[in-house]
């Protein structure tokens, strides 16, 4: 017998999957890579399923998704953990949190909490314990999580100015999801961007679209991709308390 809470898994997964096609992440009869068979290898491991995906997006059908499958998902296509296997948050985990939470030192909580400046620099990878503070809120979980604020109105209104971001460093280049918000971190400088991937003649990816939320000021730009750069997908926004 199915459990309620894999229904309710289950019922968040079509809705998900509604939202990703709307956004075209998922475009059902594509063969370009956004396909059923495409999602199904991400979420399933095997691009044969595409059976078991249109299952479970059946109501009519016993068949659900299971945790594993779910982390799969969020994974690959950068949804919100709690949201996913807990319903707490929104999707996308970018809904804004109304005030800072209480800054804790040690290791326990998750989160390293610094500056802009900091960030930017080398401060933060060669600080001790007891020169760095950390912090925790509720459905965000794992490791390599830095936050700092945001200064300067490029990206508003989806980031203000003052807003605090969250953000998890991700391994490779190839794991930049076109138009999603990053922290790219390069040459002692610091920017949160939507970013685009720009390939080389050999289709490796050597540098980076940069492009603002407010484009009526701030028009994008390129930046090459070096052995330093470091690249952060942005996954909470914390916003100043009016």
């Amino acid at each position: 017998m199915i459990t309620e809470d894999r229904i309710e898994l289950n019922d968040r997964f079509r809705k998900i999957f509604s939202i990703l096609e709307e956004k075209g992440k998922i475009v059902k009869n594509d063969r370009a890579g956004l396909g059923m068979g495409d999602f199904a290898e991400k979420v399933l491991g095997n691009r044969a399923y595409g059976h078991i995906v249109r299952a479970f997006l059946n109501p009519k059908d016993k068949r659900v998704i299971d945790y594993h499958q779910a982390r799969n998902l969020c994974e690959a296509y950068g949804i919100n953990e709690a949201w996913m296997l807990q319903g707490k948050g929104t999707p996308f985990g970018l809904d804004p949190v109304s005030a800072m939470p209480q800054v804790h030192s040690g290791r326990r909580p998750n989160i390293l909490f610094t500056t802009t400046q900091a960030f930017a620099g080398s401060a933060i990878d060669t600080a001790t314990e007891e020169d760095i503070d950390y912090f925790t809120i509720p459905g965000l979980e794992g490791t390599n999580l830095v936050a700092f604020p945001i200064k300067g109105n490029s990206m508003e209104p989806v980031i203000q100015n003052g807003d605090v971001v969250v953000c998890r460093e991700i391994e490779s280049v190839n794991q930049i999801r076109d138009n999603e918000i990053y922290a790219v971190k390069s040459s002692g400088s610091v920017w949160v961007k939507y970013l685009q991937k720009i390939p080389d003649s050999r289709g490796r990816i050597s540098a980076l679209r940069m492009i603002s939320a407010n484009h009526l000021e701030h028009d994008p730009f390129e930046e090459e991709i070096n052995e330093y750069t470091r690249i952060y997908k942005v996954v909470r926004r914390i916003c100043e308390m009016d």
